[in-house]
């Protein structure tokens, strides 16, 4: 059997396991391609997370990493949620935990934690309100300005809405996104030098001097925009290397060029066809939250999506 027909059986399984147990797939824009095409919903964590909880599905299977399907368990209460591949974590969401994040906030009385929601259920428990790179900005600008803001834990999505906001009150935790952080600005320059006529997007995870060089700082979801609403025919990608596929796809008239081979993240590529099969077909591993920390993180994740 060739690999096109392998590929063609699972696929086949895959439909027919996800059919049996109303299940519904999601897959991160970062995913492998092959992920991303067997998905319901492709999309950022956020937005998948939401498409879970307005599903009918009994079953969550999340392509991505740890703390996206901790965050879908957080509002699906009742719901399977699957994680293919359990080793899949987050680097960044590491660099925060709940237990430093309490000291820190005895140390600054009085102020309000907001937390990117690249975070664990434990920091998200911990926190005010939660963030996506595309809000980070409007959540910031909804906090009193008089109200010191500790910012968890992106310095660099941090910098971005500080400077945005204008907000001068700002502590920023000392996090990083370590496949953001290989897009050097040398990078960026050069691919300009190469494509002259190129636009350059790039994810508000990069360090600042990136963002400097770039047309716009966008979301996942906001590059997406970006490269369907410019005039532009080449583009300039700052971010992970897998969402790359989907440009492609939807764009197929213009050239996405990567800022550098090195933005690719090993988390985000560990799940792949055969890993949803067996997930579906063994029904684990299960994603949980122990309730207490579940409802505590809801109430973050709440503040936000209530913002208008």
């Amino acid at each position: 059997m060739n690999t096109d027909e392998k590929r063609f059986e699972l696929v086949e399984k895959i439909n027919r396991l996800r059919k049996e147990s109303n299940a519904v797939i999601l897959a991160h824009n970062y995913q492998l391609g092959e992920v991303q095409d067997i998905a319901d919903f492709a999309g950022d964590s956020l937005e998948l997370s939401r498409k879970a909880q307005a599903s009918d599905a009994d079953v969550v299977v999340f392509c991505g990493v740890h703390f996206m399907a901790e965050t879908a368990a957080i509002l699906c209460p009742g719901r399977k949620v699957i994680l293919p591949v359990l080793e899949a974590g987050c680097p960044m969401a590491d660099m925060a935990d709940a237990e430093s994040l309490r000291a820190f906030k005895q140390e600054h009385p009085g102020s309000a934690v907001v937390c990117y929601v690249n975070t664990t259920a434990e920091v998200k428990a911990e926190s005010d309100i939660c963030c996506t790179s595309a809000n980070a900005v409007e959540v910031v600008q909804s906090i009193d300005e008089d109200r010191e803001i500790i910012f968890v834990p992106d310095q660099y999505l941090g910098t971005h809405a500080k400077r945005r906001s204008g907000r001068k009150n700002m502590i920023l935790w000392p996090g990083y996104c370590p496949t953001h952080a290989r897009i050097l600005a040398r990078h960026i320059e050069q691919k300009k030098k190469e494509y002259p006529d190129a636009k350059v997007v790039v994810h508000p995870e990069c360090r600042p001097d990136v963002a400097d060089l770039a047309d716009e700082v966008a979301s996942t979801g906001g590059i997406l925009r970006f490269a369907r609403n410019t005039d532009a025919r080449e583009i300039i990608v700052g971010t992970e290397f897998g969402i790359i596929h989907r440009l492609k796809k939807e764009n197929p008239d213009k050239v996405f060029i990567v800022a550098t081979e090195q933005a690719v993240c090993p988390n985000m590529k560990l799940i792949d066809l055969p890993d949803v099969a067996a997930a579906l077909e063994k029904m684990s591993p299960v994603i949980s939250v122990p309730e207490d920390v579940r409802v505590r993180a809801e109430k973050a994740v709440t503040a936000m999506l209530d913002l208008k």
